[in-house]
């Protein structure tokens, strides 16, 4: 059985399994195949609103396939979430991509 449709099973039998839906996500994102990958990016930050990598990962991805403006405002989501759960790394990670996208934006 190859990963996605591993994944996909463990997601059916438990769709708030954040690990498995980050795992599946990554696995597009290496196909990829982004719209899949931010189909189940945007339900992993739904469901599970205090993941920080996936939101993370997210703006890393929507940044991957040019979708600069959404990958700022995910990464400013992720570093709220860091920020309430304490994850100092997560978040100074999410600031120093966040400044270079921006610095990069300036004329």
């Amino acid at each position: 059985m190859d990963k996605i449709a591993m994944l996909t099973e463990i997601l059916a039998a438990n769709p708030l399994d954040a690990f498995a839906r980050y795992g599946l996500a990554l696995e597009y994102v290496g196909q990829q195949r982004f719209d899949e990958a931010f189909a189940e990016f945007a339900k992993l930050v739904e469901l599970n609103p205090e993941y920080v990598p996936g939101y993370q990962m997210y703006a890393q991805t929507l940044l991957k396939a040019g979708h600069t403006s959404d990958a700022i405002a995910m990464m400013r989501r992720g570093m709220e979430c860091a920020e309430r759960a304490g994850n100092t790394h997560a978040w100074a990670e999410m600031s120093e991509m966040l400044n270079e996208i921006e610095g990069e934006m300036l004329p």
